[in-house]
């Protein structure tokens, strides 16, 4: 009389399909993940201080309000259409030997898309030199 309980088989499971996976994946995510992106426009933008730079009269600058007026030096235009903003800028930069910097100084409340069609009017011009006016934040 036999009474050992019968012998039962070891199982295994097999890992090597699923090591096979997480390596396919690990390189699948390394070859399509990006790690560094440039930026495709260039703009210095300024820092914000305490100290007031002395106006430079050849300065441009390009005042817009919160109701998305635009004024160049203070004088404001007749629509804020590209073209317009592009034939002042011109008659403005006309009589200077060398492209002067574009001040931008827009109200919070204004649309990204009129500040952006400004900036695109001023680089169809030649005036690659853009920065935006910021004030200082009291903590």
């Amino acid at each position: 009389m036999n009474l050992r309980p019968p012998h039962r088989s070891q199982t295994d499971i097999n890992i090597t399909p699923l090591i096979d996976i997480v390596f396919l994946l690990l390189i699948f995510f390394m070859v399509s993940t990006t790690f560094e992106r440039e930026s495709e426009i260039k703009i210095t933008l300024p820092d914000a201080s305490e100290e007031q730079l002395e106006p430079n009269p050849d300065n441009v600058l390009v005042k817009i309000d919160a109701n998305e007026y635009v004024y160049i030096d203070d004088k404001p235009l007749v629509n804020f259409q590209l073209a317009t903003i592009r034939r002042a800028l011109r008659e403005r930069t006309a009589m200077l030997d060398t492209p002067p910097p574009v001040i931008i100084r827009a109200d919070a409340k204004v649309s990204h898309q009129l500040v952006v069609r400004v900036m695109d009017a001023a680089r169809q011009t030649g005036l690659t030199n853009i920065t935006f006016a910021t004030r200082v934040l009291e903590e």
